[in-house]
This record gives structure tokens, C-alpha cells and sequence, in this order.
């Protein structure tokens, strides 16, 4: 199947869900205008009308998904990204008016009163989702931390002990990440001072209009030992050569199953990276051909589902992003409860196999709803220290 069946075939599934999820925010419309005079009729036929205007509007917005280009800055602005504060809410809605459903008529009966959903409830679930989504679109996407990690690796040697590697993930520069907005990023990263800079895969939304603005964004980090990168998936929804080069030319090394050896007064560590695993141009056994014995490796996998073949190779540090943490999770607890968590083993966060590392990078950028709710946008700071032998 081609990658355009592919994404016919998932906005299809994309659309049939916006459809079920529409359902409350019609009931939750109806409920508003008959509480504004409108008679119940022409209410529930304006509401109606409503939600298949919700629905019909989501398909433009997933063509700008599957396919972005560089479009007015209204149109992103005033248009699209209010859109996904209407969607998001109507996501909220689905669980809670399921569950309202299914025990609305056994508390009714067991207080003696009428069996019969309020439209009250739907009406104030949508209010409530409204404002989270409207929160998850704007403030939570725009303000990133930085979360510093200590990864101890074995036969590290002491000259290499506190090397610090600033790990930028997913950027997702397009339409609702273009370059203005991931600068902030790049001057964050620079302020760190960190040895080297990794960015680990998905600099793309989708599509190839925003090259050069990433191009021009990966030449503006800097570092001590230089800035490496690695492709990701969505690096790939488009031609993906044509970004190697950009990128290439603007001094960033990008490594694709290669490697290189950074050295601090004749001390080694081994730097290496694969691939994209979704097109199949992954191969990690050439990666590491040119691995010297006993030197510490540190591997760059866009896809952290490589872990457990890189730590069956005694690869001591593998930097991952690709899950987003699931971009929506609860908060304060988005290790244990994202979304993410459904699809993937390794979903956010350290993980531990032997002696074997792997860090997953939650991302800065978003990929389909320009969404995060209880998982931050982020820059990790990686510091390797030595473990002594006993």
C-alpha cells in the first residue's frame, strides 16, 4: 500500500472518529441555544448543522496535517488552531459522556427519579473540555523546561566524566511550529554550553516546504564537539534527501548508520546513529561496524523500540524521541498514564537493561493535534558520569 493509501485510508478512520466525538457537542449546543430562547426544534436543526460543519472542517485540517506547506499566518492562527481547541474538547467529552450513559439510568433509579440523560451535563463537559483544549493549544505548547538527566556508563573514561549532550527531539517545524517560534529553542540549547548537540529525528511535520527553515534553525546550535542529527519517520513523509543536504551544508552531521569518535585528550567515546526503522533504511550492525573494542558508546535512535537490540550489542546510551510522551497525559504523573503508553513499551522518560541506558526525549513540536496536556515540551541535558569499577 502506498503512503498516499495510507493516509487516505487513516483520515477515513480520523473522520468516522470526529464524527462519534461530535455527538455530545451537538447535544451540548442544542442545550445552550434553548437556554438562550431558541425554541427546541430550530435548536436541535442549529446544533446539527454545527456539528457537521465540525466534522466537514476537520478533513482541510488534516490535509494541512498530512501535507504542510507555508500557508497565512491567519489562517493557522485564527483559523486552524481555534478549530483544534473545538476538537480537543469534543475528545474530552467522549469518556465522560460514555461513562454519564452507562450510569445515568441506574443512579436514577436508584434516587426514585425520571430515567433521562440531562443535556446539562453534556453542555458543561464541553465547557470544561473547551478550556483545557484551549490550554493544551496555546500555553502548555508554548512554554518547554529543561530536564537534566545523569546517565552513569561503565568504562567511561575520567576525561569524559560530566560530558553534557543537549538532546532536541521531534521539532515538527511546519505551519504550528514554524521558525520563529522553535528560535527559542535553539538559544536555550546554546545557553546550556552542553559538549554536543544531538537532535534525535522528526525536524518535519510533514512534507518538504519547511527545509530550509529547519536547515537554517539545526545551523544556528552550537556546540563544543559540534551538532549531530539523525532522521526520523516524518522526516520521510516527503523527500528526504533534499533535507540531508540542506542540513549537511549548514554544518550539522548527519549520521544515517554512521558514526564518529569524539575525543577529549586521547580519551574516546563512540557516537553513532541509524536510520529511520519505519522506511527500513535502519541498519544497526553498520552503525556500529567501526566500534572500537572497550570504548563507550552512545547511539542516537529516533525509534526507541531500538533499545533492546542496542543493549544486546552493550551499547551504553541510546537517545530516543518519536512517542511525544503521548502528548496528552495526566499531569504530574505522565510517566505512568499517557497516551503514548498504549502503543509503545518505551514511552517517555529512562529506562535501564544491564548496562545499557535509553533515554526518550518527550519532544518539543506536536504531530496531528497541535496539543500537550501533562507533558511538557522539552530540551534534555544529558551528563555522562563515570561508574567505577568496584
Amino acid at each position: 500500500m502506498s503512503r498516499r493509501q495510507r493516509l487516505s485510508r487513516f483520515r477515513k478512520i480520523l473522520l468516522s472518529a470526529t464524527l462519534v466525538v461530535h455527538l455530545p457537542f451537538v447535544v451540548a449546543a442544542a442545550e445552550v441555544l434553548r437556554r438562550l430562547g431558541v425554541t427546541s426544534l430550530v435548536a436541535w436543526l442549529v446544533a446539527l448543522a454545527l456539528g457537521g460543519a465540525g466534522v466537514l472542517l476537520f478533513n482541510g485540517r488534516a490535509h494541512h496535517l498530512a501535507e504542510d506547506w507555508h500557508r497565512p499566518w491567519w489562517q493557522t492562527w485564527l483559523v486552524d488552531l481555534p478549530y483544534f481547541f473545538h476538537w480537543c474538547a469534543c475528545v474530552f467529552c467522549l469518556v465522560p459522556s460514555a461513562v454519564y450513559l452507562l450510569l445515568e439510568p441506574l443512579v436514577s433509579l436508584i434516587r426514585g427519579v425520571p430515567i433521562g440523560p440531562s443535556p446539562s451535563f453534556f453542555m458543561w463537559t464541553y465547557a470544561i473540555g473547551l478550556v483545557v483544549g484551549t490550554y493544551g493549544c496555546t500555553v502548555r505548547r508554548w512554554f518547554f523546561v529543561t530536564r537534566r538527566v545523569e546517565v552513569g556508563v561503565r568504562g567511561l573514561d575520567e576525561r569524559f566524566d560530566g560530558y553534557t549532550i543537549a538532546q532536541l527531539s521531534d521539532l515538527h517545524i511546519g505551519a504550528f511550529h514554524p521558525l520563529w517560534w522553535a528560535r527559542r529553542w535553539s538559544r536555550s540549547s546554546n545557553a546550556l554550553g552542553a559538549d554536543l548537540v544531538v537532535v534525535t529525528g522528526d525536524m518535519v511535520t510533514s512534507g518538504v516546504a519547511f527545509h530550509e527553515d529547519i536547515a537554517e534553525l539545526l545551523g544556528e546550535l552550537r556546540a563544543k564537539d559540534g551538532v549531530y542529527a539523525i532522521m526520523g519517520n516524518h522526516d520521510y513523509f516527503g523527500e528526504g534527501e533534499p533535507l540531508v543536504s540542506l542540513l549537511r551544508g549548514r554544518g550539522v552531521h548527519v549520521l544515517r548508520n554512521d558514526s564518529t569518535v569524539l575525543e577529549r585528550d586521547g580519551a574516546k567515546l563512540f557516537l553513532t546513529g541509524v536510520d529511520d526503522t519505519w522506511t527500513k533504511r535502519a541498519n544497526l550492525d553498520a552503525a556500529l561496524e567501526k566500534r572500537p573494542n572497550g570504548v563507550p558508546t552512545v547511539l542516537l535512535a529516533h525509534d526507541p523500540d531500538a533499545f533492546p537490540s542496542a543493549a544486546a550489542r552493550k551499547v551504553d546510551v541510546v537517545l530516543s524521541g518519536h512517542t511525544h510522551g503521548g502528548q496528552v497525559a495526566v499531569p504530574f504523573l505522565s510517566r505512568f498514564v499517557n497516551a503514548s503508553k498504549l502503543a509503545h513499551r518505551f514511552h517517555i522518560g529512562r529506562y535501564q537493561q544491564g548496562d545499557s541506558t535509553l533515554y526518550v526525549h518527550g519532544g518539543l513540536g506536536t504531530t496531528g493535534p497541535p496539543v500537550r496536556i501533562g507533558v511538557a515540551p522539552s530540551i534534555a541535558l544529558i551528563t555522562l558520569r563515570r561508574i567505577r569499577e568496584v
